[in-house]
């Protein structure tokens, strides 16, 4: 089974992702880079940032260990988001970045994310060639060749400073809630919405190393609403545990996911002539709904495999600057090579304040076709391709949907899971689709 998944290296830290395995995939990696040319001509230099997980700071030790015993000079920065050590990379001119996070995942997990020069993520092909490197035997740089290890203490004010010149107008008057998670963006964010001139009422940011995700973030979106009963707060934005997603709720509670946030950028990047080619950049997964209100603009959406990374190529590739996931990956390609939880919140509440309207009233963009997603554990991804019945029956339902419809399943880049996706006008029916399909595949790959 191969280590990378669809964002770095993940497992149950100390088990699956322990301290030689960190070291191996970092000495590993500055053996590539530098057979690629990466290092040419010039001592290397990596940025190393994490989340707030305890396990960070070991795996950390190691990361640090790898990379300066293979001649790379490291900076330490921190606890910050991820989207940070992809910003720092690129500002500094760094040949290498890496984090050690494991994003929404639960606290025992962690994981390692690669970033190479420019700030975007290794591709596939040089992923690979670091796996299958690992453990050679190799010639030690000695003396004043072994790397250095330093702290770059203005490393966060950097950043915070190159968020806001993002933003054309203050957000003077807003009110928010934001659940940083107890994870990477708990100092960042609420400083720099403040700095922005917002009024930030700021929940799970106090990280002890266990509690990021714990009952709060991205994934437990209640807990922003319970703080609205007492604010009267105009919004409510929330980070996962490495903040490079953004998940919104407007004042009356209801959800504004990714699909949402694209389409309310799009729309207002439109209108304003800065929407590069027409179109955005989403994936498989973005949900039907998004797709009509895009085409009903006259914007085109592109679809990429799951995965922001997947993205960012498409939007390279095609010179597109807005894309991203239903799970609120987004990426302004004018301000960032990755998804950036807080950059994104910032346009967000800038095309509140520009456009005049509420985020609820700026949500009503698209409406979103009843979407049901069925996770369907201890089965033999790797079979679904030649599962026959299963794939037959996909097909058949798909042609009776016409494009009233949805349906996708796909083997979980990062889970050992297949995720079953039914998109249809009512949730009924969504669901009725969406459970036949999950039996069939636990009836087929077990």
């Amino acid at each position: 089974m191969a280590l990378f998944g669809t964002d770095g290296v993940r497992g149950l830290a100390n088990r699956d992702l322990t301290a030689e395995l960190a070291l191996e995939l970092a000495v590993s990696a500055a053996h590539i880079l530098g057979e690629v040319g990466a290092f040419a001509g010039h001592r290397p230099k990596a940025i190393i940032g994490q989340d707030s997980r305890a396990s960070g700071e070991f795996l950390e030790a190691a990361v640090i260990a790898g990379l300066a015993s293979a001649g790379v000079d490291v900076y330490r920065v921190g606890v910050l988001p991820t989207p940070a050590i992809a910003h720092l990379v690129a500002e500094t001119g760094a040949d290498l970045g890496v984090m050690i996070s494991a994003s929404h995942n639960p606290m025992p997990d962690n994981g390692i994310k690669f970033f190479a020069k420019g700030g975007g993520k290794l591709d596939d092909g040089l992923e690979a060639k670091i796996e299958a490197r690992m453990r050679e035997e190799w010639e030690r740089p000695l003396g004043g060749d072994v790397g250095r290890v330093y702290v770059d203490e203005s490393a966060s004010e950097r950043y915070i400073f190159h968020l806001l010149s993002s933003l054309s107008t203050n957000l003077t008057g807003l009110k928010l809630v934001v659940d940083c998670a107890n994870g990477a963006s708990s100092r960042v964010a609420p400083k720099t919405y403040e700095r922005a001139g917002a009024e930030v009422i700021a929940i799970s940011a106090s990280p002890n190393g266990l509690n990021i995700n714990d009952g709060c973030g991205s994934t437990h979106l209640e807990n922003i609403r319970a703080k609205f009963v007492e604010t009267g707060a105009d919004l409510g934005i929330a980070h996962d545990g490495d903040a490079d997603r953004c998940l919104a709720i407007d004042a009356d509670g209801n959800v504004i996911d990714g699909d949402f946030i694209m389409a309310i950028l799009a729309a207002d990047l439109h209108s304003r002539g800065a929407l590069k080619n027409s179109t955005v950049v989403g994936t498989v997964m973005s949900n039907l709904g998004f797709m009509k209100a895009m085409s009903e603009r006259g914007i085109k959406v592109e679809t990429t495999a799951v995965g922001d990374r997947y993205v960012l190529e498409k939007m390279i590739a095609d010179d597109h600057v807005l894309g991203g996931e239903q799970s609120g990956h987004i990426i302004l390609r004018d301000f960032a090579n990755t998804g950036d939880g807080i950059l994104t919140a910032l346009q967000l509440m800038q095309a509140m304040k520009l456009s005049g309207k509420s985020l609820a009233e700026l949500s009503r963009v698209m409406i979103r076709f009843p979407q049901v997603l069925i996770n369907v554990p201890d089965v033999k991804k790797d079979a679904l391709p030649t599962a026959t019945k299963l794939n037959d029956h996909i097909k058949a339902k798909s042609e009776d949907f016409g494009d009233k419809g949805r349906i996708l399943v796909r083997a979980s880049g990062t889970e050992a899971l297949v995720r079953v996706m039914v998109e249809a006008e009512t949730t009924a029916d969504a669901e009725q689709i969406a459970n036949e399909i999950a039996s069939l595949v636990r009836s087929e790959l077990s």
